[in-house]
């Protein structure tokens, strides 16, 4: 008898990030030097973060 796998027991939750002016916070990609540079940006004043958690 085959239960469920543990993938589909797990809930799927989204983090909204927002900044301390109150828009929200968007993960972002650019290309420098050849590399994929992921980065955080927020909508609302366009200030850059390298990770949403460094807005608080």
């Amino acid at each position: 008898m085959a239960g469920a796998s543990k993938n589909s027991r797990t809930t799927v939750a989204t983090q909204k990030f927002t900044c301390t002016c109150g828009g929200e916070v968007e993960m972002k990609t650019k290309l420098e030097n050849g590399r994929l540079k992921n980065y955080a940006e927020c909508q609302k004043c366009k200030r850059t973060e390298r990770r949403p958690k460094d807005f608080k």
